[in-house]
């Protein structure tokens, strides 16, 4: 066991007799998971009583957010962990437990219009919070879109695939950073969870999802989340289908009263804020490797290329980069020896 695990027993010893069917006689501290982050998951087990606890440290994590966005969240009647117990100070909290089936493992053709439908749901009371209920949201603005889609260049071009870029290539990044953020600061602001896709959201028989990792939410584009959910980086869909749900959601909100564009303008928005995206997630995939040495996200960035590419492809401003991708990034990324051909060629071969 390590130091800060110790530290957590200690402190779920004295926390845990406060909560409804908890046994003292015994219980047990099961890992979980980790994540993209340095936070930690355990399952607390005592009887047919369950909960999960988080090891935060607070030097590298600041818990506030997730509580403050739980709090609002689930006053919007959102199914997010209540909130038991936490200690800022030392980095912990013990939250309620929404099991561990992922969405991504249940997706499948048969079921998909039904749990995307319910997601949906979900993401529609996400989007009807106005703020947090202390305090207000971070603003999805020009800097942190530009710091985001700065990791593609950073991490991925320079430090992954060790590109070197001339005064030519960096005007045609420029040129992708330029378009996508423009794009995005052109949409309604709404409540953006941030992360919303099939790693986050919690299948549960019968019952609404789970949604959790809802900690850096912010007030930013309509159709962040909607990207995240139907271009995820973790599972794929043809684009037909991914357009007729996107489609009913802007009819969804239309019929809520929030003024839209037609639908070729909406699904517009909605692909090159999934470039603005990608871009930022290709960059953290990066980063996890060569910087924190998490290799699990690596053979996720040909498939999160590969929805880069298209989208750089169909849209007539983006005709020049989409040329570039194609002639300066995809033969570094098959001479890279971080990915075989056939995991490429599966995603990127024409």
């Amino acid at each position: 066991m390590d130091q800060r695990q110790d530290q957590l027993k200690i402190w779920l010893h004295e926390q845990l007799p406060g909560c409804t069917g908890f046994e003292s006689s015994e219980w047990q501290l099961v890992p979980v998971s980790g994540d993209a982050s340095f936070r930690r998951y355990f399952r607390v087990i005592s009887g047919a009583k369950s909960w999960i606890a988080v090891d935060a440290p607070p030097d590298q994590e600041d818990s506030r957010p997730f509580i403050a966005v739980a709090e609002t969240l689930a006053d919007q009647g959102v199914t997010v962990p209540d909130v038991h117990k936490y200690d800022l100070q030392l980095g912990f909290m013990l939250l309620g437990d929404l099991g561990d089936d992922l969405y991504l493992g249940q997706l499948n053709e048969q079921n998909a219009d039904k749990l995307y439908t319910d997601a949906l749901n979900e993401l529609f009371l996400i989007q009807q919070c106005q703020d947090l209920k202390q305090g207000s949201l971070p603003l999805y603005d020009h800097a942190l879109l530009s710091r985001e889609v700065e990791l593609f260049r950073e991490w991925f071009l320079g430090k992954l695939l060790g590109v070197e870029l001339t005064e030519a290539d960096h005007f045609e990044i420029d040129r992708l950073f330029h378009y996508v953020i423009d794009c995005a600061l052109e949409q309604p602001a709404v409540f953006v969870h941030r992360d919303f896709h099939s790693r986050n959201i919690m299948y549960r028989e019968g019952a609404t999802p789970g949604i959790i990792d809802f900690q850096d939410a912010v007030s930013g584009p309509v159709t962040y989340d909607l990207v995240s959910l139907f271009r995820d980086c973790y599972i794929a869909w043809p684009d037909e289908q991914v357009y007729h749900w996107v489609e009913q959601y802007r009819q969804r909100l239309i019929s809520n009263g929030r003024m839209m564009p037609d639908s070729s303008h909406f699904q517009r928005w909605f692909d090159l804020m999934g470039a603005q995206r990608h871009l930022k997630a290709i960059g953290i995939f990066s980063r996890l490797l060569i910087r924190d040495g998490k290799a699990g996200y690596l053979d996720d960035i040909p498939r999160t290329f590969s929805y880069l590419l298209a989208v750089t492809k169909k849209d007539y401003g983006l005709e020049p980069t989409a040329n570039w991708l194609m002639q300066k990034v995809l033969p570094a990324l098959y001479q890279s020896s971080h990915f075989s051909d056939d995991l490429l060629d599966q995603w990127l071969k024409p």
